[in-house]
């Protein structure tokens, strides 16, 4: 086959044209970091990023979730705390006022007045809200456990008296998984309420407060429950933060791998192209043969 000087600088144009090209995605990888920068340089990447990529997003998305759950579970135990307080007091002033022997009954009526504020207090507490939503209400989270409006009598509403304040409310934190994030107190808050009502209604010789000392005890224990049951999912909640944290680190390395550069090799491949890019010019100039109009320059 006979070569032609065409031929010759077809070829030469044809391979400049492909190192420029070559030079111009290094260039390119260098300026963003990445491997591929549209689907078409390599399809199977791309798609394995956005795989990833989506794994990211869903477990950013599931650690905001446990920050709720979160919220939820410290609300909720802060508030037995000052309800287990209420209740410690309300038990030193009852002891009190069961004895006999040195409470006269203007004492009596002085620890009703200090009980009727305790009582009020536990109904603000059965009201706690995480941001706009009541935590002890159940599924009822836009409505009070304890409802403050009043009657055509003028007295209030009180307690609520309806299942879905006894239902559980949940959070996913995981694939398929849920965690219960609110306390089913209602029935322990209405309790201590009719507790203080019994002991609003003793008279002034104080039968009937060494007996409340016992519905105190119990209360009080139910209170205790509920923490405990509150510390436990709490302690189930760090376990799955520490798991998404893992999968975080996870998604996101295998992403990083998949669609990051090694700079110093593709720096160095650019070094090498370059240096053959030149090469291939200098070459080029001199196996081109000069033209009739060089000539006459």
């Amino acid at each position: 086959m006979r070569i032609t000087q065409s031929m010759l600088s077809n070829n030469m144009l044809r391979n400049l044209s492909s190192s420029y090209n070559k030079m111009g995605k290094m260039q390119e990888q260098l300026s963003s970091g990445k491997k591929v920068n549209r689907p078409s340089d390599d399809p199977v990447t791309v798609m394995k990023s956005l795989g990833y990529g989506m794994t990211v997003d869903k477990v950013g998305q599931f650690q905001k979730n446990l920050g709720e759950v979160n919220n939820w579970l410290d609300s909720s135990d802060d508030a037995l705390d000052g309800v287990g307080q209420v209740m410690h007091r309300a038990k030193e002033l009852v002891t009190n006022a069961a004895n006999t022997g040195t409470m006269t009954p203007e004492d009596r009526e002085k620890i009703k007045i200090e009980l009727e504020q305790m009582q009020e207090q536990l109904r603000d507490l059965a009201n706690t809200k995480v941001g706009d939503k009541y935590i002890f209400s159940g599924t009822m989270t836009d409505k009070p456990l304890y409802n403050k409006e009043v009657d055509a009598t003028g007295n209030a509403l009180g307690y609520v008296n309806d299942p879905s304040f006894n239902s559980d409310v949940e959070i996913e934190v995981f694939d398929g998984v849920s965690l219960k994030v609110n306390t089913k107190a209602a029935d322990t808050f209405r309790a201590m309420d009719d507790m203080f009502n019994d002991l609003k209604a003793i008279t002034a010789d104080g039968k009937g407060f060494s007996e409340a000392l016992t519905t105190i005890d119990g209360l009080m224990d139910d209170v205790l429950t509920h923490r405990a049951d509150i510390g436990a999912r709490s302690n189930r909640a760090e376990l799955m933060h520490n798991r998404l944290q893992a999968q975080e680190g996870s998604a996101k390395k295998q992403r990083s791998e998949n669609e990051d550069i090694d700079y110093e090799k593709v720096i160095t491949e650019m070094i090498t192209q370059e240096s053959i890019h030149r090469a291939a010019l200098s070459v080029g100039a001199r196996i081109i043969q000069p033209s009739l109009v060089d000539f006459l320059r």
